[in-house]
């Protein structure tokens, strides 16, 4: 779309807000039962192209993307009631005689920009989100998987009216005219680079951010974990989508005792899997471009285990690198993709020191038996949100608000969480005015003073 035509779509959707529609909880629970009923009857025409873009099977993709849309969407149509209601609050002294209020009410027209890793998830969750809340949306999903893009905004847009919900497709050209315009919520979800330029954009126009970025996150593995259940989920959430998830464990800090047993048994989970494409149970990495840069951050020397290399394919096997030190290349950045350095330790505060010189992860996960451990871990590391004894499952549940902080990103969401990153919380004093107490008015006295440093309790 030429630039005239988004300021023209804005306009629209602007509209549609202001007749107070969109606000009724009604209209809410309508759009999000017809977008789950639509996906659910589309779930075939989805599979086909996400599966063009990734060689992803019916499986992954209902595992990791649909299933989480349905549950995100039912668990609004059940709680959107809740969460939209006034709440009264209680009131200071000072206020007396008043009754005090909070009105959660939606912002307005969002811009919402998705991610290529999971295509269908990123792009619809905070959707869902902004439709429960109240709002119009223009999604802009990623096109680099073309082919889920292309079906996105088919599905979208023959069956949502334009100025209420509309997809817009393009590249950076586009994104950037987006970002352009004058918006009451952009949520982004992608690299911290490009959410620079987004937050950057969007301070033009003071319009507020939510951030879904990334970073490095570990995994602590002491020597008191279950080890077997350990190496599985770490291996399942590592390679899960070929590495190419944001919370997937980045790298994993094992205590030296167990390093050479871990390894092994990484290696023995790995070849029991058997990650390929005719398996179902793997993705292609996405593009070329991508492809090439994990190959480059590989130090061929520390390769503890990898499969066969297919570039045409862009089939990258599960790697393990180990003897990895925060010096090498490997960890200068968020890897993501289905290479795994193990780094060891003997001492935990000085293993938690090392983590903390860098920034601020998006997950982290802790596998130990200990609980001073797990709550030393906890305690002491500032990241989004992560798991114990388990990876990336704790974004299944609605109820954990899922976000980063500092680099890993701003802002949360899913469930009420969601509910909460595209509403405003308007706050309302409802004052009687059968007593209009003179003390806050002019003449001034001490006397008048003292009631007043009395009532306020200072």
């Amino acid at each position: 779309m030429e630039k005239d035509d988004l300021k023209a779509l804005i306009k629209e959707q602007n509209v549609l807000f202001n007749t107070n529609s969109t606000k009724e909880i009604g209209y809410r629970v309508q759009k999000l039962k017809k977008l789950k009923s639509i996906l659910k009857s589309k779930e075939d025409e989805l599979y086909e192209a996400i599966y063009k873009d990734f060689k992803k099977s019916k499986f992954d993709t209902f595992t990791t993307e649909l299933a989480l849309l349905y549950t995100d969407i039912d668990e609004a149509v059940s709680k959107v009631q809740k969460w939209s209601k006034r709440k009264r609050v209680g009131t200071n002294l000072l206020n007396f005689p008043a009754k005090s209020y909070i009105y959660p009410e939606p912002l307005g027209t969002c811009l919402v920009i998705g991610a290529w890793n999971y295509p269908i998830q990123l792009s619809f969750a905070p959707v869902i989100a902004a439709i429960a809340a109240g709002n119009t949306v223009v999604l802009k999903p990623s096109e680099i998987p073309s082919a889920t893009s292309n079906s996105i905004a088919e599905i979208v847009n023959s069956n949502f009216e334009k100025s209420f919900f509309h997809v817009v497709e393009g590249g950076v050209e586009v994104t950037t005219n987006l970002l352009e315009l004058k918006w009451d919520k952009i949520f982004f979800t992608g690299s911290v680079n490009v959410g620079r330029i987004v937050y950057k954009a969007a301070a033009e126009h003071l319009t507020p951010v939510t951030l879904e970025l990334g970073g490095k996150s570990p995994a602590f593995v002491t020597a008191s974990c279950s080890l077997d259940v350990t190496v599985n989920r770490i291996v399942w959430g590592k390679f899960l989508n070929a590495g190419q998830t944001c919370i997937a464990p980045d790298y994993v800090m094992v205590e030296s005792s167990i390093k050479d047993k871990f390894l092994q048994k990484l290696k023995e989970r790995i070849l029991e899997m058997d990650f390929s494409f005719k398996n179902d149970n793997y993705v292609q990495i996405i593009d070329d471009k991508n492809y090439q840069r994990l190959k480059g951050m590989i130090s061929e020397e520390k390769i503890y285990y990898s499969g066969d290399f297919d570039v045409t394919s862009r089939y990258f096997p599960p790697t393990i690198m180990s003897d990895v030190d925060f010096s090498d290349k490997i960890m200068e950045e968020e890897i993501f993709g289905p290479i795994l350095p193990v780094l060891t330790f003997d001492n935990l505060s000085e293993a938690i020191g090392a983590v903390k010189k860098l920034a601020k992860p998006l997950s982290c996960y802790i596998f130990t038996g200990e609980s001073a451990v797990k709550t030393r871990i906890l305690d002491e590391i500032s990241f989004g949100g992560g798991a114990v004894n388990d990876a990336v499952m704790h974004i299944a549940n609605p109820k954990l608000p899922f976000g980063g902080v500092g680099n890993s990103g701003m802002g949360n969401y899913h469930g009420k969480a969601g509910f909460d990153a595209f509403t405003h919380q308007k706050s309302v004093l409802d004052k009687a005015t059968w007593l209009d107490p003179s003390v806050k008015y002019p003449p001034y006295s001490m006397k008048k003073l003292k009631i007043v440093r009395w009532i306020m309790g200072a």
